[in-house]
């Protein structure tokens, strides 16, 4: 679904199609010192990729939580990551973007295994390798669902670190179980913003549409939008899993499956519960993120008159019962793979306190 550029005609769907793929993990590229994970081997046609991911690399092994939603069956899938020194006895999940599979958070990963914190990444049911039901999704399921993973791994409270819609799901499920949350993380957090007063609602049908209306050019440009400060071929490898699930003969329930969280996104604001959140919170945001989901639906006076996640950060922080604001000069959506050194001294200054 075309955030901030408009949908161009649909490609031919098993048409071959020339996908360029990134030679070195995403992080490396944004200037990591550690290794990411394996990337796929460059291929001159892209071969259909499942709708669950399959075979995508992930920086460890992947499990699956069986759960029940809507009355439907559905597998959460996670990794869980043992500390690599000195085990603090603490855990971090981190919460992923609408956008963004598990593989982007190799950095982070390493940063907390390394300070001592057992690291757990969920891919949200309707995400990545997870499944995707039809459902109507909101940001409280999915937050039981994540409360539930985190019962099944015997965690007691928690660090939560949620980036864009993985922010929006931090904030709900700190304010559904506050005495379970010791800490809070949103980079660039979704939801700062109540859409509903610049966008006018839209047909799920319409969102779905926009999903296969996809090309790789117009989805190269719509992730570039989140990136100013990478090289291309750094943010490369979110376009061709993208475009190889587009592949699958199961790409109509993905599409499905990503308007009805735009929806979720959409009518789910999560500003009004900053002020009721009792733990600390760091609040990050690059200055040149200009994300708006379901922007192209605006008018041209409405999206002049959209806060920036940016601004809308500056003035949240302030409503915040114990928190800290941090701007990350220059960046994007992404600040801990634009500027991944600055990021992580920023985040291990925060959770170690």
């Amino acid at each position: 679904m075309p955030d901030t550029f408009d949908a161009l005609p649909a490609m031919t769907r098993r048409s071959a199609f020339t996908l360029p793929l990134a030679t070195a993990a995403l992080a490396t590229a944004a200037g990591r010192a550690m290794a990411g994970p394996p990337q796929p081997t460059p291929t001159e046609t892209a071969e259909p990729l499942g709708i669950g991911l399959e075979g995508w690399p992930y920086p460890g092994p992947v499990s699956f939580l069986p759960l029940v939603m809507g009355g439907q069956s559905v597998r959460m899938a996670y990794m869980d990551f043992a500390p690599t020194s000195g085990a603090n006895g603490r855990a971090i999940l981190l919460l992923h973007g609408k956008n963004f599979d598990g593989s982007y958070w190799s950095g982070p990963v390493d940063w907390l295994r390394g300070a001592g914190f057992r690291v757990i990444v969920p891919d949200q049911i309707g995400f990545n390798k997870s499944s995707k039901p039809d459902l109507d999704y909101s940001f409280e399921a999915l937050a039981r669902n994540t409360l539930a993973l985190a019962d099944a791994l015997s965690l007691g409270r928690i660090t939560l670190f949620g980036h864009s819609t993985g922010g929006a799901l931090a904030v709900r499920m700190a304010s559904i179980a506050p005495d379970r949350i010791e800490q809070l993380v949103l980079e660039d957090p979704i939801g700062l913003v109540d859409y509903r007063a610049f966008i006018p609602p839209q047909e799920t049908e319409t969102l779905v549409a926009a999903e296969h209306a996809y090309t790789i050019a117009s989805y190269r440009a719509f992730i570039a939008h989140f990136f100013p400060l990478l090289p291309k071929n750094s943010y490369e490898p979110f376009v061709t899993w993208r475009m190889r699930t587009t592949l699958s003969s199961e790409f109509d329930r993905f599409a499905r499956a990503s308007a009805l969280t735009y929806q979720m996104i959409y009518r789910e604001p999560t500003r009004p519960l900053y002020a009721s959140l009792p733990m600390p919170v760091l609040l990050t945001a690059g200055t040149k993120d200009h994300s708006a989901p379901l922007i192209s639906y605006a008018s041209a006076a409405a999206r002049a008159a959209m806060p920036g996640i940016h601004p809308a950060a500056q003035q949240a922080v302030n409503e915040l019962r114990n928190g800290r604001f941090i701007s990350f000069s220059d960046a994007g959506h992404v600040p801990h793979l634009e500027m991944p050194e600055r990021f992580r001294a920023e985040l291990l200054s925060f959770v170690k306190s």
